[in-house]
């Protein structure tokens, strides 16, 4: 058997300035890091509040390890479920302000496991045409008649409620978009979906933890309870500062995926450590409201910065900070041209945006300090400056891990 088909794509993606590959970190997340042995000052972490590397956590993570061990060593099902996941669940549920929660190992199984637990081929799924991918994934793969709707557009999505005649109406959408760092207009998607009848699930991965007085996300900041979104999920991974992912509503709800959701019933549990460490992590996003504060300093400081640079900013008030570039070949030129200055800032490229749509995925987090932005604004303009003029060469190979 010859791999040379699979070879001939690999060739096109990288002709196509699309290839991707890991980079080597070499220090634990935070504004200044080691990748591939070079220190450099890194704007392209989900850590938003700066938790992952935070000195409580560590503690609890160790304490976590004492405790209950390395392994989950089954699922939740046969005898996976610890004290530490179960104090966890209940935590978030209270948090959220949801009779439960349910945890899942990763955020991908969350909604896959969530949405095909939900739907089958008599039911349809309406999702946003910018959904991560892994709610685009659910919804394919549940069998249910798939439609998306424009892109935070409630009147799209009435269009297309308006038209079916399913048993049961899904519509999902991110709360926070992870490429363009725009808010889902959540009241009136909530409003359009129960007057037809339907469900509104909410992937506030990127919300959490940095919107909300108690950062609790996008339902928080429009002050929307279960009856508006009725299947909540969320990551632990991003601005919680550990790993895994929860869904939180009805006793109904989370009973129906403990007993439908095949990457809930058929995966090992995550190591109770984690959870242990995130029940930490879940204390300071509550009680340290500073971090967001600072992250909302540093957001208003970076807009007003590239503005005056003339950089084209997308409408995001969020810790996304996304530079639309245009072309893949310019936006990793310029990720380059940043990093020859020892500042790291991802290249997002097709397929995981449109074509003609390539940009510079600026992230910020509540450990930058306002110089280490100054210090950013001034690379961009040097960077742009010197690709106009061909001081570098565009859409280098040498650019990893880029998206």
């Amino acid at each position: 058997m010859s791999f040379d088909q699979l070879e001939a794509a690999l060739e096109e993606r990288r002709s196509a300035h699309l290839y991707r590959r890991r980079r080597l970190l070499q220090s634990p997340q935070g504004p200044e890091v080691v990748v591939d042995g070079v220190a450099g000052l890194a704007f392209c972490s989900n850590d938003y509040l700066g938790l992952a590397n935070h000195p409580a956590l560590q503690r609890a993570m160790i304490e976590g390890v004492e405790r209950f061990g390395v392994g989950g060593g089954a699922s939740h099902l046969v005898m996976g479920h610890t004290t530490a996941h179960h104090a966890l669940e209940e935590a978030l549920a209270e948090w959220t302000g949801r009779p439960r929660a349910l945890l899942f190992s990763t955020g991908y199984m969350a909604n896959m496991g969530s949405i095909n637990a939900l739907l089958d081929k008599q039911d349809a799924v309406f999702e946003d045409r910018l959904n991560h991918a892994s709610l685009l994934d659910g919804g394919l793969l549940s069998g249910a008649r798939f439609q998306r709707y424009l892109h935070n557009d409630v009147d799209s999505l009435t269009q297309r409620l308006g038209r079916t005649d399913a048993r049961r109406k899904l519509v999902v959408t991110d709360g926070v978009f992870s490429m363009d760092g725009d808010i889902a207009d959540l009241p009136g998607l909530s409003a359009a979906t129960r007057e037809a009848g339907g469900w509104l699930m909410v992937d506030d991965a990127h919300g959490f933890g940095c919107l909300g007085q108690q950062g609790g996300g996008c339902v928080e900041h429009f002050g929307l309870g279960i009856d508006e979104v009725p299947v909540l999920m969320g990551t632990l991974g991003k601005a919680f500062g550990t790993a895994g992912a929860f869904v939180a509503g009805s006793e109904t709800l989370i009973e129906t995926l403990i007993q439908f959701a095949r990457s809930y019933i058929y995966t090992t549990s995550m190591p109770p450590a984690v959870a242990w460490a995130t029940l930490a992590s879940l204390k300071l996003v509550r009680e340290e409201s500073w971090r967001r504060d600072k992250l909302n300093q540093l957001i208003a400081q970076f807009r007003r910065g590239a503005a005056e640079l003339g950089f084209e900013l997308m409408d995001s008030p969020t810790p996304i900070q996304p530079i639309v570039i245009g072309e893949a070949d310019q936006a990793l030129g310029i990720s380059q041209a940043l990093e020859q200055q020892g500042i790291y800032v991802t290249a997002i490229r097709p397929p995981t945006v449109p074509v003609g749509s390539s940009r510079l995925r600026v992230t910020l987090t509540a450990t930058h300090s306002e110089e280490q932005v100054n210090r950013l604004l001034e690379a961009l303009n040097q960077a742009r400056g010197a690709l106009s003029h061909g001081a570098i060469s565009q859409g280098a190979t040498s650019q990893g891990a880029r998206s």
